[in-house]
């Protein structure tokens, strides 16, 4: 399967406008969503094998996860899971729809394997997106894995509001999601990454957990990969007093590569945050300087630059507890969960290692 998206799928995909694909895809995978024959049969293909983990209180049937800004309208919840992942991160959302940034604004660097969006947070705000949640576990289609909420800061409320806004969402969508992750470093909101400040996360955090008290939710943070070391050891000191379950490391980067590729480098020009495998090194940098902080004890979700197995276990041997594909999932199709988790079972073996956790770490 992987092998027929690559060289038959995927190139006639590509012919088009990268934004106009990712919406018709969301659409017929919204259409899969609804009907339990064809999850089920979506399931026969690409299930992937077990491989459980329980990290910050939730169990995950395998560590492979659906990064934010894939299905940002909960358009296709149940779908996910039938795919082969062992959690989802829908969203962002934001208090108030938005459009987002004017198009075209999602762009392919194919021979560097990479895309740079500066979407904006286009979403259809809380209030819908919360209804969606609903719908779809009303129908009785929500899938049987963790499902967390990917939260923005909507681009009209200004920074000093931001916790407010921050917690009006969370408020509206707590009781229908599993985990939630503060998006503070996505480079597509303007002055955003400012409130990965201490102090300004400080107060987001406060505002949220205040709503979080009665059978908390997970609540993590989301940091960019062009922060320093000791920037991110500033929010690490909010772990423990403001109950930060976890890191997701990392966004998107504002950093470009160099590329002999003529055509990358002419989309390199273009503004927005760029993902896929540049980002795998620094991604995997961030990680290890994470654990080693934190000396294992707070869960990291590694994401930036996964295609394959081997990037997978990159991560997870660096310190990832979990780990997240997008940009990955773009370029090798449908069945890369399956293959990940495949893959890893395979390392485990060839390494001795029977406990997944012992895995996480193990490099550092």
């Amino acid at each position: 399967m992987t092998w027929f998206y690559r060289h038959c799928l995927r190139p006639a995909l590509f012919w088009h406008d990268s934004e106009a694909i990712h919406n018709f895809t969301i659409r017929f995978l919204g259409r899969i969503s609804h009907s339990p024959t064809l999850l089920e049969l979506t399931e026969q293909l690409f299930a992937a094998p077990s491989l459980p983990v329980d990290v910050f209180g939730l169990s995950f049937p395998n560590p492979v996860g659906l990064a934010a800004g894939m299905d940002k309208a909960a358009a296709a919840v149940p779908v996910w899971k039938a795919l082969g992942f062992g959690f989802s991160e829908l969203g962002g959302v934001t208090w108030h729809p938005q459009p987002g940034n004017p198009a075209p604004r999602m762009f392919r660097a194919v021979a560097d394997r990479a895309l740079i969006n500066r979407m904006g947070f286009n979403n259809p705000g809380a209030e819908v997106f919360a209804a969606a949640l609903a719908r779809w576990r009303a129908a009785k289609l929500w899938p049987k894995h963790p499902v967390g909420v990917n939260l923005g800061k909507s681009k009209i409320t200004p920074l000093e509001k931001a916790a407010e806004d921050y917690a009006s969402s969370f408020r509206l969508l707590r009781e229908l999601a599993d985990f939630f992750v503060v998006n503070v470093s996505s480079p597509n909101t303007p002055n955003l990454r400012q409130l990965q400040d201490k102090a300004a996360l400080d107060e987001i955090f406060t505002a949220l957990q205040e709503q979080n008290l009665v059978k908390p939710k997970p609540i993590l943070v989301k940091v960019a990969p062009d922060l320093s070391f000791e920037a991110l050891d500033e929010i690490l000191a909010l772990v423990a007093p403001r109950n930060i379950a976890g890191i997701v490391a990392t966004n998107t980067t504002i950093a470009r590569p160099d590329s002999a590729d003529p055509d990358s480098a002419r989309i390199y020009t273009e503004t927005g945050g760029l993902s896929g495998a540049p980002l795998r090194a620094r991604s995997t940098e961030i990680i290890r300087h994470l654990y080693q902080q934190t000396q294992g004890k707070l869960p990291i979700i590694g994401v930036g630059g996964i295609f394959s197995a081997e990037d997978a276990w990159e991560k997870i041997c660096a310190g990832a507890s979990l780990i997240q594909v997008y940009t990955g999932l773009v370029y090798e199709g449908p069945a890369i969960a399956k293959s990940i988790v495949r893959g890893l079972i395979q390392k485990m073996d060839a390494a001795g290692i029977r406990d997944y956790r012992q895995a996480i770490g193990s490099a550092v």
